[in-house]
């Protein structure tokens, strides 16, 4: 070969290896040719990757060659079993999404759910009416996307403590994929575990226990449980017609207020407040709105999804606003005369018990409103206990309104993860449940007043409102946050602590980590 021959082929050998130095080993070249090289390489040419035999062993003039028909790691999934993993992911997505999980847990349990069932690295993408999800399979097949979107919005913490459960299920490796979307068919076609009027009821037991936490007696209570019943069938006769939910809580508020006032002249209580009802009703309306999901979401970057709720629950509140001024200003109108504006009831030891006890039963009765299980409803019930006592202690001490509803709040989350997965609960019915007696209705509704009925009225009242509805979302993801080291705590000590054993295996199963 000349030497001009053998000079083209050095050059098309350097071209080679510097444009595809990944698929070839480096050449060896003489000592010279390797030190005038040497000085160029650091300064022009980049850091090149090599494979792992580079590094593992010494350069030699040989290197095994790589068999491109040789499959190099784990099957990849096929069209038809990725298309199916990932319609199980979406549905139970999505009822975790129609229930009010935030945006973070959708998306850990979809992750958890397609990696136990075997899918490759995926992408979730959650939004606040949707949900994609995309499974990449390498560079050899195309990705698999698919996506659901929620149309639907419904309470039924039932549902969605049973596909938690299906969920573990599925995670720990005891159900199969056909098991689990044979079963999740199961669980989303299964009607209420309890009577429509059994919600009523419900939902009318939380504006009586609402008004013996503001001050109200007994008549005044049991005035509120048949208006807020009254309109809770109101609005399930509203929604029959596909009635937008904005202008059901504007015929709630107004119907809220127009009783009130109606209770004014017709003077079947005689009690110089009777506009505690309306109150009452107000947090019943309010309880409802997914404040703790925004604040969640907002918290754990999914700003999205937070905007989308955020906004839903501007607008339900709005809807709110709107009726109860509209009612007060009809009431001056057909000059009715003016109801009293209920003072805020100053905390004194005397009262605690009965806040207390209005805490615990508030929270039992949204927990059964929302179609919870028994057991759920008594750990709601024990989870509004613990918020009220704390609030009510702190109110003791002077703090003020919005500290004292963050710090109640807190602990709440708090106890409520730590304490909500033990005893087979989603914590998110024992939070939400919980901060629920502690809702600002009679802040939002003085606000209302003083903003519909009192000439240059302040809005202050209103803004306090807003601040403690904040505080208590905010609080409740912060306690969770605080639990999460404490609850794995507990886990690896009670695994520690594992003695005698009375009853069960001898022998522990192998555990798995988590």
């Amino acid at each position: 070969m000349s030497v001009n021959g053998r000079a083209e082929e050095d050059t098309e050998t350097t071209t080679h290896t510097t444009q595809w130095p990944i698929l070839e080993p480096p050449r060896q070249r003489d000592g010279k040719q390797r030190s005038n090289r040497k000085s160029a390489n650091r300064t022009h040419r980049p850091l090149l990757r090599r494979r792992a035999w580079h590094i593992l062993e010494a350069p030699t003039a040989e290197q095994p060659a790589v068999d491109s028909d040789e499959a190099i790691g784990p099957a990849l999934p096929d069209d038809a079993t990725v298309n199916f993993v990932l319609d199980l992911a979406l549905r139970i997505g999505e009822v975790q999404m129609a229930s009010g999980a935030g945006a973070s847990d959708v998306t850990a349990t979809i992750l958890a759910l397609t990696s136990a069932l075997g899918l490759p690295h995926c992408e979730v993408d959650v939004i606040f009416t949707s949900i994609t999800v995309t499974c990449h399979r390498g560079t050899e097949l195309e990705p698999v996307t698919a996506l659901r979107v929620v149309r639907s919005r419904s309470l039924d913490y039932t549902r969605l403590t049973d596909v938690e459960i299906l969920v573990r299920k599925i995670v720990r490796g005891h159900v199969g994929a056909e098991q689990a979307q044979a079963e999740l068919r199961r669980i989303t076609s299964a009607p209420h575990p309890y009577p429509r009027w059994v919600a009523t009821l419900a939902w009318g037991g939380l504006a009586g226990f609402i008004t013996l936490i503001i001050g109200g007696g007994i008549d005044i209570a049991l005035v509120a449980v048949v208006i807020s019943a009254a309109i809770d069938r109101i609005g399930r006769l509203l929604n029959r017609y596909s009635l937008p939910f904005f202008f059901q809580q504007v015929v709630g508020g107004l119907f809220a207020t127009l009783s009130a006032m109606a209770i004014v002249n017709t003077k079947i209580l005689t009690t110089d407040q009777p506009t505690l009802v309306v109150a009452a009703a107000v947090t019943v309306l309010l309880s409802g709105l997914s404040t703790v999901s925004a604040v969640q979401d907002a918290i754990t970057g999914f700003n999205v999804t937070a905007a989308g709720r955020t906004m839903e629950t501007a607008l339900m509140t709005a809807g709110l606003i709107t009726g109860v001024v509209l009612a007060l200003r009809i009431a001056v109108m057909l000059e009715m005369p003016r109801t009293p504006l209920p003072e805020v009831v100053s905390s004194t030891p005397q009262h605690l018990p009965v806040i207390v006890v209005g805490g615990a039963g508030a929270a039992a009765c949204f927990a059964l409103a929302s179609y919870s299980t028994i057991r759920a409803m008594f750990v709601a019930a024990a989870a509004g206990a613990i918020g009220a006592v704390v609030y009510g202690a702190l109110m003791l001490t002077k703090f003020d309104a919005v500290s004292s509803s963050a710090i109640a709040a807190t602990l709440v989350g708090f106890c409520g993860g730590v304490m909500a997965r033990r005893l087979r609960v989603t914590p998110l019915v024992v939070a939400v449940s919980g901060i629920t007696p502690l809702l600002p209705g009679l802040s939002t509704y003085r606000g209302l007043y003083q903003l519909g009925v009192e000439p240059g009225g302040n809005i202050s009242t209103l803004m306090t409102a807003v601040a403690i509805g904040l505080a208590l979302a905010a609080g409740v993801v912060l306690g969770e946050y605080l639990a999460q080291p404490v609850r794995t705590g507990l886990g690896r000590l009670e695994r520690r602590l594992a003695g005698p054993r009375m009853a069960g295996p001898l022998e522990p199963a192998e555990r798995r980590l988590e």
